[in-house]
């Protein structure tokens, strides 16, 4: 489904624990676009659906609504320095014509 990057992976730990969301999943949503690239979301999540998809990566654990599994299956997020100093969170996915856009 979705990879997580131990850099990724680290940050979504830090975040959590700047938040007070230790324990909440993280919900990584997506939708296509008019051009057909993909965007992007992600959140923390305590209250989860019945039919979200559940798995675990590098320690994360991640929901997926059943809309998004296919635009997201073979998905990589990463965290990565677009610029000194700038770090971000990037999705390199075979699905999105426009691989490795970076997220607001």
């Amino acid at each position: 489904m979705i990879t997580i990057t131990p850099e990724a992976a680290k940050q979504i730990k830090q975040s959590a624990a700047d938040s007070n969301t230790q324990g909440m999943a993280l919900r990584v949503a997506a939708r296509r676009l008019g051009d057909g690239s993909i965007d992007y979301g992600m959140g923390f999540d305590d209250t989860g659906r019945e039919d979200d998809l559940s798995f675990k990566s590098e320690g994360i654990n991640i929901v997926i609504a059943p809309y998004c599994i296919e635009l997201l299956n073979g998905a990589v997020l990463d965290y990565v320095e677009i610029e000194p100093g700038e770090h971000r969170f990037i999705f390199t996915n075979p699905n999105d014509p426009h691989h490795g856009k970076a997220t607001d």
